[in-house]
């Protein structure tokens, strides 16, 4: 039996712990490498969708707490949830995405932080309870279609591995690099089929766990060549 730390806290907890990342995550994205695409000091279309993406990013955030206090969850995945919460801040608004703009290597780091890191460790802190309890049935249509799809893992591997190498396409590579609205659009088709993707292996039952394996060996490949090359390209 697991300990629920949620369903007990209290609200002044909740503000404690919001107060506490918010000043963390504020001081490093006012650094001065972060002020390209940063919300708070950018300027025209990078200040708009850098707000545009905090403000997913916390209503997100804000949801997932909201649901905490009427569904117990795990203790490491509560954390691990408001970790992983931390890290996607500082990877999309922070210092790396401004480096991404002019370093092939940082824009690949980016890259493999969201589908390889965060998109993960999202899925293994099993927010859905949560989020479903905060959004109530309003949003309850936008997450059942996706996860229906997650039940064919080779599917989502075959969407998930389309997507990315959509976007590493020269022509498509650029136009993220230089519009920050297809930027946020990159980020989000990474974040988002990354995170089905994970779901479909992570969360695979018995009888779909070949499938989840083959997925996984599937993007394992076909990621491996594109990586190989990009390396040979910028040779």
């Amino acid at each position: 039996m697991y300990k629920p730390v949620v369903g007990v806290i209290s609200v002044s907890k909740v503000a404690s712990l919001g107060k506490t990342v918010s000043a963390g995550v504020t001081a490093l994205l006012c650094t001065p490498e972060a002020q390209a695409h940063n919300p708070l000091t950018s300027v025209g279309q990078a200040q708009v969708s850098g707000l545009l993406t905090a403000f997913l990013l916390a209503a997100f955030w804000l949801l997932y707490l909201r649901g905490a206090r009427q569904v117990g969850a795990h203790r490491y995945r509560y954390w691990g949830f408001h970790a992983t919460a931390v890290l996607t801040v500082l990877t999309l608004l922070g210092p790396l995405d401004d480096l991404a703009k002019t370093s092939t290597a940082a824009h690949m780091t980016q890259h493999m932080l969201l589908m390889v890191v965060i998109a993960p460790l999202w899925v293994l802190s099993r927010p859905l309870p949560q989020i479903a309890a905060g959004a109530g049935r309003l949003l309850a249509p936008v997450w059942r279609g996706p996860l229906r799809l997650a039940a064919h893992p080779l599917i989502v591997a075959y969407l998930h591995g389309l997507l990315i190498w959509f976007w590493h396409l020269p022509y498509f590579y650029m136009l993220a690099v230089e519009n920050a609205w297809w930027h946020a659009v990159e980020h989000a088709c990474f974040l988002l089929s990354a995170g089905l993707f994970w779901w479909a292996v992570l969360r695979a039952n018995r009888a779909h766990a070949p499938w989840a394996m083959l997925a996984l060996l599937l993007t394992l490949m076909h990621t491996g060549f594109l990586g190989a090359v990009l390396t040979f390209a910028q040779a």
